[in-house]
């Protein structure tokens, strides 16, 4: 299938989105309350990813306490431990790991341990990570960059913190999801796209007057490392750059929702 020419970015949410309410993954979240119109409103300052306004939900920036530093490094030293194996993309194949969309061109490819991820709803070990982040090489080969951990939909901002201190990093989820009615598989592409993380849509109310399904939660809370990167900034980072992998500015992020 050809996909539309859009950012690298964009074309990720969207097969991430479209996929998994056509497939029906469990890992959507149907029930849980979505964050609301005033929080929206609230929360509309800060933020790039300018192309997934009123569809992204951010962790709140803490300030930072004693230890928080330390905390965040042996993190990055865990998860550097835990990537080094699988340098060779082949091994995380052989040990379990699972491309998520392979054949979809993306900035970077979640390869995703899914007995980590089952463990990651109720304990938080750096050591095992969700899924491991690639990039395609020019060899059709695979180069690792980074790890994502992820934590179940409900879970507190506090036991987030607990994870990983927040005012290190920013955890996000994927919220508002707009399931398009039969046939209407190209709204969720292009510039006017209505449905998906793309979308115009946003809330229940206009959804359902499309004729669509509201899904207030995609997938739950995940947050990118990066251990291999030497700049602060680009070690836990959200926004997608030329390089591949995430480096948000968030002084700079409109319609980015914030918690």
């Amino acid at each position: 299938m050809n996909y539309p020419s859009f950012s690298s970015v964009a074309r990720f949410a969207a097969a991430c989105c479209i996929a998994a309410s056509l497939l029906a993954v469990p890992a959507f979240s149907q029930t849980a309350q979505a964050p609301t119109a005033s929080d929206h409103e609230m929360n509309m300052s800060g933020g790039g990813m300018a192309h997934m306004a009123g569809h992204m939900y951010l962790s709140a920036p803490r300030p930072t306490q004693p230890g928080d530093r330390q905390r965040a490094d042996a993190i990055v030293i865990a998860a550097r431990q835990a990537m080094e194996p699988y340098r060779d993309y082949r091994k995380a194949l052989a040990d379990g790991y699972q491309i998520f969309l392979p054949n979809l061109p993306q900035p970077q490819y979640h390869f995703t341990q899914y007995d980590n991820a089952r463990q990651a709803q109720t304990h938080f070990d750096p050591l095992k990570p969700t899924s491991l982040l690639y990039k395609k090489t020019a060899d059709g080969g695979y180069q690792l960059v980074g790890a994502m951990y992820t934590d179940r939909v409900s879970a507190s901002e506090e036991e987030l913190n607990d994870r990983i201190p927040l005012s290190i990093a920013r955890w996000h989820q994927h919220v508002n999801f707009c399931k398009a009615p039969s046939g209407e598989w190209a709204s969720y592409f292009g510039p006017d796209a209505k449905f998906g993380l793309l979308g115009s849509i946003h809330t229940k109310e206009a959804c359902e007057a499309e004729g669509g399904v509201f899904i207030p939660h995609v997938f739950g809370w995940m947050v990118h490392v990066y251990p291999y990167e030497t700049d602060p900034k680009k070690i836990w980072s959200i926004d997608d750059d030329a390089d591949g992998h995430d480096n948000m500015d968030h002084s700079a992020m409109p319609g980015m929702k914030t918690n």
